[in-house]
């Protein structure tokens, strides 16, 4: 049923001004507005975009809502950091992770961020 169809995801933001001057600006992602103030962040080499909404009564999600590959984790949270970004500190049993923020598993290199309205936003590098 759904096997051709062109899925898309989306989250919610408390403020779409905000959100899209992060995502355009702060990432240097193309962000386009959509209907009804609905943003759509679009990331080459996807063939949909992802759509961003505002939600008066938003709550943060507890999880990682988006994963942006890089060649080098550690680089990237280098250029991040003085963008004004601060990565997210963990100690919780496997996931630990180091002063910047960069967890090492093997295999992957990852660092945890939140966007404007506390959404969880990471950089990803995976051995392939």
């Amino acid at each position: 049923m759904f096997k051709h169809t062109k899925a898309f995801s989306g989250f919610s933001v408390d403020d779409i001004a905000k959100a899209k001057a992060f995502y355009q600006q702060t990432l240097g992602l193309e962000v386009s507005e959509g209907m009804m103030g609905l943003l759509d962040l679009h990331i080459e080499g996807n063939d949909n975009s992802i759509l961003i909404y505002p939600k008066p009564n938003h709550e943060p999600a507890t999880y990682t809502i988006l994963n942006f590959p890089v060649d080098d984790v550690e680089q990237a949270v280098d250029a991040l950091t003085t963008k004004g970004i601060s990565f997210e500190q963990y100690d919780m049993g496997q996931l630990k992770t180091d002063e910047k923020g960069i967890a090492r598993f093997p295999g992957i290199t990852q660092a945890w961020f939140k966007d404007p309205a506390g959404n969880i936003l990471s950089v990803i590098n995976a051995e392939k």
